[in-house]
């Protein structure tokens, strides 16, 4: 559905009030469904911007994302989300699943591998690739195959899942260390934001079957060709403002209580909004600073999920050094490497961003050493960079950019509805069966809103049909 029908079709408000704490892509999303569905909204941003974790800034003559997000064909709801504020054109996908892989490890220099797709059905879709990846020994990618056969038959409802750490499931299944190294962390890391001997077994077998094992083109690779800011900010802030939501930024909620009248009251600094339904879609120590008691059974829980970092690496160069839009690195620290270059708005030379997942070695090492750590790595990555001037180099840390997506971590993650009536909890680290990304938080949304819509008496028949998998 396209945001213009969906804007067309919107209700008219009915007097019902909704506040969404919290201006990321959970909060714009459950403020988007409320407001299509009837409800009057009012959404609270403490940031003087929209966006969350995934935002843009300037920085001299560059715009600049704070990190390098991507998303796949299989992320339904975040493709929806843009389609709703008028900006899928604005992130496409590739037409096929393409990864250029260098490995600088060989004795006889870099060699380039590649990880896609054919046009056959599931599993034969990524058969060729893999018989030809030239990273993997023989044996090693009989026994990939293997392994792939056996995580397309796990059971994701099976809670057994999230007890197990993925890197011991692997083992147990003839995967090398080099298997792991050069494709399950390959993937892994980059969507779980964790090694696989870190991760849970329910949510990496959730990334591989969704994403490699369900659909062929289910991992095709979409990007943003603009900041994030124009897609999260303002785009998202234009879709809000259409569909009648008040939108206040650099406000922050201080208190969230019941009144006697059966609704909430939600205080900021110089007002108190009386409301019949509150959306908290704020990080879990945010949410339980202010949940009031006997919101959740053990609110604690909350204070238990961990939180992993991104180092984000920001290099230009004088000159062209990269020749495709991105690609993926073995042998080296080096991770995954984007070119920014043309949506930064730099109009001579390169710029590159280095996105380093679970950085937790990294994330407070100063510039200066990061700097001598990854130039020469570049230099072996991309010959084109020897001789090549560096014109800037910054880093970008989140040091707390997702969940932590430990063993255990999914008992701990609570659903849309609390004991409370009229309280609901979004966020991409609640319980959406899916992992920190864009996506979780887009589905958390919709799962906030539904909920809340059933408690206030109103349809849901304009929420995306996604809705049911994310309550």
């Amino acid at each position: 559905m396209t945001s213009g029908a969906l804007g067309a079709n919107r209700a008219a408000p009915s007097g019902g009030h909704a506040v969404v704490v919290g201006g990321g892509l959970a909060g714009i999303t459950a403020a988007l469904a409320l407001a299509d569905a009837g409800v009057r909204v009012t959404l609270f941003e403490g940031r003087p911007r929209l966006g969350g974790l995934a935002f843009s800034f300037r920085r001299g003559q560059l715009t600049v994302d704070n990190g390098q997000h991507v998303y796949l064909r299989c992320c339904g709801a975040y493709r929806w989300f843009l389609d709703r504020i008028g900006a899928a054109a604005l992130a496409p996908l590739q037409d096929r699943l393409d990864v250029p892989v260098v490995d600088v490890t060989r004795p006889e220099g870099r060699r380039l591998g590649r990880l896609r797709r054919d046009a056959l059905p599931v599993p034969l879709h990524l058969g060729r690739s893999l018989a030809t990846y030239p990273h993997l020994s023989l044996a090693d990618r009989a026994k990939v195959g293997r392994a792939a056969l056996a995580l397309k038959g796990l059971d994701l409802a099976d809670p057994a899942l999230d007890t197990q750490d993925f890197g011991s499931w692997l083992t147990a299944h003839g995967q090398s260390a080099r298997a792991v190294e050069a494709l399950w962390d390959l993937v892994g890391v980059a969507t779980l934001n964790a090694v696989a001997s870190d991760a849970s077994l329910g949510l990496a077998a959730m990334v591989f079957k969704t994403g490699l094992l369900s659909d062929p083109g289910a991992a095709d690779i979409g990007w943003a060709r603009v900041p994030l800011g124009e897609l999260h900010d303002r785009l998202a802030r234009r879709a809000l403002d259409s569909a009648g939501v008040r939108t206040e930024v650099r406000t922050r909620v201080t208190s969230v209580s019941a009144d006697d009248g059966g609704g909430w009251n939600v205080r900021v600094p110089g007002e108190t909004l009386q409301t019949d339904a509150v959306v908290l879609a704020v990080p879990q120590r945010e949410t339980y600073q202010l949940l009031p008691d006997g919101a959740l059974d053990a609110p604690g829980r909350l204070l238990e999920i961990g939180t992993a970092p991104i180092l984000n690496v920001h290099v230009v160069y004088d000159r062209k050094v990269l020749g495709r839009p991105f690609l993926a690195a073995l042998g080296t620290p080096v991770q995954w490497v984007f070119d920014r270059t043309e949506a930064s708005g730099l109009t001579d030379g390169q710029y590159l961003a280095l996105s380093q997942s679970a950085a937790q070695d990294e994330i407070d090492e100063p510039v200066a050493v990061l700097r001598e750590r990854y130039l020469p790595e570049l230099e072996r990555l991309l010959p084109r960079t020897r001789g090549a001037v560096v014109q800037d180099f910054f880093v970008t840390r989140e040091r707390t950019a997702t969940f932590a997506p430990t063993p255990g971590v999914g008992r701990l993650r609570p659903g849309a509805r609390t004991k409370a009536p009229g309280l609901y909890l979004a966020g991409a680290w609640t319980a959406t069966g899916w992992p920190a990304t864009m996506e979780s938080a887009v589905r958390s949304g919709v799962g906030a809103a539904g909920a809340a819509l059933g408690a206030l008496g109103r349809s849901r028949g304009l929420l995306p049909d996604f809705f049911e998998e994310a309550a």
